[in-house]
């Protein structure tokens, strides 16, 4: 939210300096952001004076230009050589001095300089409109009153505004302060802390006059829940213009574009007192009557971006006696909005019930200024005075008359929230007693009356206008950040306690694995647990009917919970490799979402995503491609991590692998991995090869709380290492013969290890021959040969009968 100070100004005479309010501000828990300046006219003319053309002569080697000398109050004449046709001796005329920076519509800025054109002398420049950002005239230069003075700056005479923007982190809480009133009023409660006596300047409405009630608007109100106070006024005989600079430049000054000043005048109340306003073209209001209601689901209307809408049943509207003209509170209607030949309006004040107003806009994708207020609770209270003093402001700037009476259906009358606050509560939560005196005189600055003192605590009574104030804990938020969190002392004291804590909980375990794979050159990512519908259809492996859908998505590519963590990793590759970042190791901790028949499932996952190299090449070393053995390594490295070692591998068959494995222990399924399907990272524009890996987290948090950590002595007595070359079929896999070696020795065996598998026409038509490698030591005396050969007798006979193997 942008806040002015020359705004803020007109309701507390301020002479600080912006820093010094913007950190009272800030101190009072509106956040000030950022302080920017800002000028009516950009660069604020500096440069730019009165000047007088002395002479002007045709340019002797150029049709189009003249030649003048002009006086601009400091020295001697100069020579300008000027294009414009209606330049002529005898005008005062803004003149652009050498050094002058000036903008163009776009923003860009040029600064005049001393030159030849066509080989004469220029030293500066007479202006037109558009040159100096006051209008976008260019048919000649500005003329200007012959009764200024030369060299007076033409900042004084355009009156260019010069302003100061504060930038307010505004909590949505805080709808009391979403304006520059609203503002002003904590402002003021903050510097009666600081003793400065400050008076809140209300604005007038004492020039409310009606002229005659001769355009009657009826309002009929249907439920009184969805709109709690309507009210309305008509204004005729209007003559819709420009806004005056003045009102114009308040309204750049917080980025809003003026259009009218009609519309400009209810934008400038809106952000002046916070209540929305709606103008709407009195001659198109049929039957002269105002009707507020909801209509069927599935009636049509355009709103005023010209795009046609749906409603919905229980979308509030505002309607003639005929059709509908406005989303209550969101946008308005194409057909009944003030256009240039508007001569008379009906304007509407209003308050609507906030969940309401915000269901509307979430349903119809509409953000407004006025939905942004409605939807977070204005002040019904002020609901008619802000009617009042649009209606002066529109009759000063717009003429015209008052031309009925003020509607204001309020049936039920909203009382102040009472609430009993206790000292001791204050004491308590505050962690120090505040003089009771000071509780007093900050519950006053903040407009909450203090109905009774007893000597537990208060009673008190808080305006409507604090919606966020319902409870005696929100009062005492009030006290303390208008006393300040700064006054509040430091105990020297600090008390802590520690709650036992099992090495098994998620946030320990995540924390070690992803030490382990930020130390494999491995980078954390957080995506998005929102994603698009369209991602299950390039997988069997999830469906639509499975999918936990947004009721109010923002987007579509944003409208359901993820059922895998597959795509928003391939999101985040795609992102990468399109900024020429192709070499990626990734991991994600985060959940997955499933609709079941009779409930919703929340999974936890860990994925891993590998694609490119897996390092980069060097003097020492050339590139090494990330494949399927690196990342089954890097899995099963994560499970050993956590102590889970008894792992069988079996094939995979899901559609998101072209091919891959699945890791289990106990009937659990661990992980899955392999490589994705190309027809899946073609979708998101990937050109490379993907690796993935998938943990399903539970059932590793439910194995890893179960094991025991087993902790051996190292023997003092040596190992003994023994090889075998092994002609085997080429259906057998290491991990038969690893198996088997375990199986038949299970006491002296410590390792086997495949060092070298050879392939080739030397052997047999589909056999393939494994170098393998075993471990042996006996950890209670000295292996004898008698002992090494028994074991690996044993190993030959069973290799020889299960896998029909032969010794090279």
């Amino acid at each position: 939210m942008q806040i002015s100070y020359n705004w803020l100004k007109q309701f507390l005479k301020l002479d600080w300096e912006a820093e010094q309010t913007a950190e009272l501000l800030t101190d009072l828990g509106l956040e000030v952001e950022v302080i920017s300046q800002f000028e009516s006219v950009q660069g604020g003319l500096k440069g730019v004076v009165v000047g007088e053309v002395l002479t002007c002569v045709q340019h002797p080697n150029a049709d189009r230009l003249k030649l003048t000398t002009v006086a601009i109050g400091n020295g001697a004449p100069v020579q300008i050589v000027c294009g414009a046709p209606n330049v002529d001796a005898g005008q005062k005329v803004p003149v652009a001095t050498i050094g002058t920076t000036l903008y163009t519509a776009e923003g860009e800025a040029w600064t005049i300089k001393k030159g030849k054109i066509r080989g004469e002398e220029s030293h500066g420049m007479i202006c037109a409109e558009d040159e100096l950002g006051l209008g976008e005239g260019h048919d000649g230069i500005m003329i200007l009153d012959d009764a200024l003075k030369v060299g007076t700056p033409c900042s004084e005479v355009f009156e260019v505004e010069n302003d100061i923007i504060f930038e307010i982190g505004l909590t949505p809480n805080r709808s009391d302060a979403m304006s520059h009133y609203g503002v002003a009023r904590d402002l003021r409660a903050g510097l009666r802390q600081r003793e400065i006596e400050k008076e809140l300047i209300t604005p007038p409405l004492t020039n409310f006059k009606i002229t005659d009630r001769s355009l009657k608007i009826d309002v009929d109100v249907v439920d009184n829940a969805l709109a709690p106070r309507y009210c309305g006024i008509t204004l005729s005989n209007l003559i819709v213009e420009p806004s005056p600079d003045w009102l114009k430049n308040r309204l750049k000054a917080i980025g809003l574009t003026p259009k009218n000043n009609l519309v400009d005048a209810t934008n400038y109340v809106l952000h002046e007192l916070g209540q929305p306003l709606h103008a709407f073209d009195a001659t198109k209001i049929k039957g002269n009557k105002i009707v507020v209601k909801t209509l069927p689901k599935g009636t049509k209307f355009k709103t005023l971006d010209g795009v046609e809408r749906e409603l919905h049943e229980e979308d509030l509207m505002i309607c003639d006696a005929e059709k509908p003209m406005c989303i209550a509170g969101v946008f308005g209607g194409e057909y009944s909005g003030v256009t240039e030949e508007t001569t008379a309006i009906f304007l509407e004040s209003a308050y609507f019930n906030p969940v309401s107003i915000r269901k509307s806009a979430k349903r119809h994708g509409l953000n407004t200024d006025a939905s942004f207020r409605f939807e977070r609770g204005i002040d019904i209270e002020n609901v008619e005075l802000a009617l009042r003093r649009a209606a002066i402001l529109i009759k000063e700037i717009a003429g015209g008359d008052i031309t009925s009476e003020v509607v204001d259906l309020y049936p039920n009358k909203v009382k102040p929230q009472e609430v009993f606050l206790s000292f001791d509560k204050i004491d308590s939560l505050l962690g120090q007693e505040i003089p009771r005196d000071k509780i007093k005189d900050i519950l006053s600055s903040l407009e909450i009356k203090v109905m009774n003192v007893t000597e537990s605590g208060m009673g008190l009574m808080v305006p409507p206008y604090r919606v966020d104030v319902l409870r005696d804990v929100d009062v005492i938020e009030e006290i303390l950040r208008v006393f300040g969190y700064n006054n509040i002392a430091i105990s020297e004291k600090l008390t802590a306690s520690i709650a036992p804590t099992s090495k098994f909980e998620d946030h320990k375990l995540q924390q070690i694995i992803g030490d382990q794979l930020a130390a494999q050159g491995f980078f954390e990512i957080m995506a998005n647990s929102l994603t698009s519908p369209d991602h299950t259809q390039l997988t069997d492996s999830h469906t639509e009917e499975q999918a936990v859908t947004m009721l109010n998505p923002l987007s579509n590519d944003l409208a359901i919970l993820r059922q895998s963590m597959l795509f928003s990793g391939l999101e985040a590759i795609a992102y990468n490799s399109n900024r020429k970042n192709q070499h990626l190791k990734l991991f994600e901790f985060g959940k997955t979402y499933h609709q079941f028949t009779s409930k919703r499932e929340e999974q936890k996952h860990l994925s891993l995503f590998l694609t490119g190299n897996r390092q980069e090449s060097s003097w020492r070393q050339a590139d090494r491609k990330s494949d399927f053995f690196y990342l089954k390594t890097v899995v099963e490295n994560v499970l050993l991590r956590l102590g889970i070692d008894d792992i069988k591998m079996n094939p995979l068959g899901k559609s998101d692998f072209s091919e891959g494995i699945s890791l289990t222990s106990r009937k659990k399924e661990l992980a899955v991995l392999g490589l994705v399907q190309k027809g899946i990272t073609k979708h998101f524009d990937i050109k490379q090869e993907v690796l993935y890996a998938d943990f399903n987290w539970d059932n590793v948090l439910a194995l890893v709380s179960k094991e025991d950590i087993v902790f051996s002595s190292i023997s003092k007595y040596p190992e003994v290492k023994r090889d075998f070359a092994l002609l085997l079929d080429d259906t057998v896999t290491f991990k038969a013969v690893h198996d088997i070696a375990f199986q038949t020795e299970q006491k002296m065996l410590t390792d086997v290890n495949l060092f070298d598998v050879y392939t080739g026409s030397k052997l047999p038509k589909g056999k393939k021959s494994y170098a393998v490698s075993f471990t042996l030591q006996n950890k209670q005396s000295t292996l004898t040969d008698k002992q090494i050969d028994k074991i690996m007798g044993k190993l030959q006979h069973k290799y020889e009968t299960e896998l029909g193997a032969e010794l090279r």
